[in-house]
């Protein structure tokens, strides 16, 4: 009888690729799952697993990592891979090289069209673009250095070319398009943020979306759209809509969503220029700063547009945003970002959320819907540029034992908009590359097995 580094007693396995749907053993060694049966198996660890369900880690396409904070509360919501690809880095090396041996979960990483544009731009903002790159038409010879940092990142393995096009509206249609024309050579899909919001012409989320089908279909470049719920808001089921017409008619075109109806952005970027409360639907008194709680006036609006810093908007509708989490379409990810601790609850809750809230209490969705949408779904966006991804966000012999066990009865996010990092309830062990890191609802201290995936390259 084969001796297993970890064994998982008379789990609920749930495996939305293969459909695997029942109680059963799981043993786990260097790191893969070695072992999946109904029979007895001996480990170096037993994990009782009796009334919880086992699925594959869940798999974050929408991370902004600003410390190793970030992967701790992340991890404790089930996340054992979390990623980078909306803004991205304009330095895929130091990217990975950052973060190895620091994280308790895996990490990757775009090579970003923002990034790469505030470089070519000198411009002086630290995550968002503050100067030129947000308002300043590029130049012939600044597209063509994009294009070349672009093409450096992807052949330096990164996963995606990231855009963020309502951060950067100077960037023309054309200049969007050369982007697309680099990703598409390398196989990498675009992850984008549309460049229009809601519902009101012009400059409204649907214009914005047939701008990055329209770069798909003319590229062949694939597409992910980032956080249909809060670019979407209103507009949200026509997105959905153009989203499944593009893929009848052969384009690649994926989405993603959170399972809140507040959104949070930076307060001094181009999103907040004159026109904002007209085109949003939304005032002042709709704004959030979440370090201190504070819901904004004229006044403050005015000073803090200045100062800059984070802030949350509350601009979508909720049958918008239950449109998108119940959508077969789309991906849950996170758009996690946390700073000293301050920040949205989206980081700590988003995937118990759905498992709690929108699958036991309101059956918006089956469970194996939920996880296929925080899995397989999003490793099969990744795994034709990076095939590491082939062998996560499954529950099978050989894959890598990124895993996660659960309540279903008692799953429930916790954090709130002003206490952003409490954990779920609900979620016992969180398992990264056949090594704990959480262990009964706490963190394993010390234990950093993340690795840092890359795209093959040629």
């Amino acid at each position: 009888m084969n001796n297993y580094d970890i064994v998982i007693n008379q789990a609920h396995v749930m495996d939305p690729e293969s459909g695997l749907d029942q109680l059963t053993n799981v043993g786990i060694s260097q790191g893969k799952i070695a072992k999946i049966s109904e029979s007895p198996m001996e480990g170096e660890q037993i994990i009782d697993a009796s009334g919880y369900v086992l699925c594959p880690g869940f798999i974050d396409l929408h991370c902004h990592p600003q410390d190793t904070q970030i992967f701790e509360v992340q991890a404790l919501d089930g996340v054992t891979t979390t990623l980078e690809l909306e803004v991205g880095t304009n330095n895929v090396s130091h990217f990975y090289s950052r973060w190895e041996n620091q994280s308790p979960i895996n990490f990757g990483a775009s090579i970003g069209h923002i990034p790469v544009r505030m470089k070519v731009m000198n411009d002086p903002g630290v995550f968002l673009p503050s100067g030129d790159a947000g308002r300043k038409p590029a130049t012939n010879s600044e597209i063509i250095e994009m294009q070349n940092l672009i093409r450096q990142g992807l052949e330096e393995g990164a996963l995606a070319v990231g855009f963020g096009l309502d951060y950067t509206r100077a960037a023309s249609r054309w200049e969007v398009i050369q982007m697309f024309k680099i990703a598409a050579e390398y196989n990498a899909s675009c992850h984008v943020h549309l460049r229009g919001k809601g519902h009101l012409e012009p400059s409204n989320a649907i214009e914005a979306l047939e701008e990055v089908i329209a770069a798909s279909a003319i590229t062949g470049a694939p597409l992910h759209v980032v956080h249909l719920n809060s670019t979407g808001m209103r507009a949200v089921p026509q997105l959905l809509d153009m989203i499944s017409g593009a893929n009848q008619s052969g384009l690649d075109v994926t989405t993603e969503c959170y399972p809140y109806t507040a959104g949070m952005t930076k307060i001094e970027s181009a999103l907040f220029d004159e026109g904002w409360q007209e085109h949003y639907g939304i005032n002042y008194e709709q704004l959030m700063r979440p370090d201190t709680g504070e819901y904004l006036t004229a006044k403050t609006f005015s000073e803090y547009r200045e100062s800059g810093g984070w802030v949350i908007t509350f601009s979508t509708p909720e049958d918008s945003m239950t449109a998108a989490v119940k959508s077969p379409l789309t991906m849950i990810a996170t758009d996690s970002i946390i700073e000293d601790g301050k920040g949205h609850p989206r980081t700590a809750g988003s995937y118990t959320k759905v498992l709690g809230e929108h699958v036991r209490e309101k059956g918006d969705l089956d469970l194996m819907s939920a996880i296929s949408k925080m899995t397989i779904m999003p490793a099969r966006r990744l795994e034709k540029r990076a095939p590491a991804f082939l062998n996560k966000g499954r529950i099978k012999e050989g894959a890598d034992a990124d895993i996660v066990i659960f309540d279903p009865m008692t799953v429930k996010d916790q954090s709130t908009y002003t206490d952003p990092t409490r954990p779920p309830i609900g979620l016992s062990h969180v398992i990264v590359n056949g090594i704990p890191v959480v262990s009964n609802s706490k963190l394993e201290q010390g234990a950093l097995p993340g690795k840092g995936i890359l795209a093959t390259t040629n």
